[in-house]
């Protein structure tokens, strides 16, 4: 998927800044490659639960945002955060005290 492309399906407006943070979380995020559709995937999965995948500002990694509406939505996209890594055996890395997830990559 081109980066301007997965920008837009992030909810973003590509420019200049953005595509080349995206492409270093790409070269940040082991066995990019092999999980970059099922980030995507999973992008839309959390949408119906108020959550969402987005670039992170501090790292070089994507961040999964959970902002659910209840905590019913919450545990939900907790749940489906779970299955994504397990799954696709993507490692992710919860924030002390926060409902933020970073994608670390594949686990090899």
């Amino acid at each position: 998927m081109q980066r301007d492309a997965m920008l837009t399906q992030l909810g973003y407006a590509p420019n200049n800044a953005l595509l080349s943070q995206l492409e270093k979380i790409e070269k940040n995020t082991i066995g990019y490659d092999k999980i970059q559709k099922h980030i995507m995937d999973l992008h839309d999965h959390l949408k119906v639960d108020g959550s969402y995948v987005a670039l992170s500002n501090s790292n070089d990694y994507f961040k999964i945002k959970v902002e659910a509406p209840s905590s019913e939505s919450a545990l939900e996209a907790h749940e489906k955060i779970k299955h994504f890594s397990d799954k696709f055996k993507v490692r992710v890395n919860k924030l002390d005290n926060k409902e933020t997830y970073y994608i670390l990559g594949f686990e090899s």
